[in-house]
């Protein structure tokens, strides 16, 4: 199993980000999908998650309304859209295939600051 997040970087307050989490190495199209970050000092925060079809979603309260998470099975891909970005957000961000997240592979780095 092989999870690699990208698409993080240095974004100041208010702007956007898109990460990707290429997948490989089981079934994609047939597990559901998370969405975890981990800020300096702090656990393993769930973010977001989505169904096997997509239909299906769960943010935390800290972002709800402002990331949207997507797939697409065809590319076994997972992504979250992040727009009116805080520096609250500023943590390495996770992709995984279960709910405890154990599965996380490599994160990427977001940071938000001005």
């Amino acid at each position: 199993v092989q999870l690699q997040a990208s698409g993080g970087g240095l974004v100041q307050p208010g702007g956007s980000l898109r990460l990707s989490c290429a997948a490989s190495g089981f079934p994609f199209g047939s597990y559901w999908m998370y969405w975890f970050r981990q800020a300096p000092g702090k656990g393993l925060e769930r973010v977001s998650n989505i169904d096997t079809g997509g239909g299906a979603t769960y943010y935390s309260n800290s972002v709800k309304g402002r990331f949207t998470i997507s797939r697409d099975n065809a590319k076994s891909t997972l992504y979250l859209q992040m727009n009116s970005l805080k520096s609250g957000d500023t943590a390495v961000y996770y992709c995984a295939k279960d709910l405890s997240g154990v599965s996380r592979g490599q994160g990427t780095q977001v940071t938000v600051s001005s």
